[in-house]
């Protein structure tokens, strides 16, 4: 098993900068893939960022050249940079890890709030 726990979010201003961290305990070494998911309210989860243990990224359209996700393996964290920050980017961002030691099985933190006021 996997715990992930979220910090860093809070309210900033249009165009401001936000930094998310994810620190993952437990069964770190079965951890493959990372990301970061967000939910705003009345809308579906979706990705926002992902990077894979070897350090592949990938990130929504609507983000890239703002956001940055990094991967510190040695700390078991993960963590996104967030720049030039719009009100549309509100909403809970939630860490993601995919388990390669047990098939279909990922973890899910329990997210954080980010708001981006105009």
């Amino acid at each position: 098993q996997v715990r992930l726990v979220e910090s860093g979010g809070g309210l900033v201003q249009a165009g401001g900068s936000l930094k998310l961290s994810c620190a993952a305990s437990g069964d770190t070494i079965c951890i493959s893939a990372m990301g970061w998911y967000r939910q705003a309210a009345g809308k579906e989860r979706e990705l926002v960022a992902a990077t894979t243990s070897g350090g592949r990224t990938n990130y929504a359209d609507s983000v890239k050249g703002r956001f940055t996700i990094s991967r510190d393996n040695a700390k078991n964290t993960l963590s996104l940079q967030m720049n030039s920050l719009k009100p549309e980017d509100t909403a809970v961002y939630y860490c993601n890890a995919i388990d390669s030691c047990r098939s279909g099985m990922d973890y899910w933190g329990k997210g954080t709030l980010v708001t981006v006021s105009s």
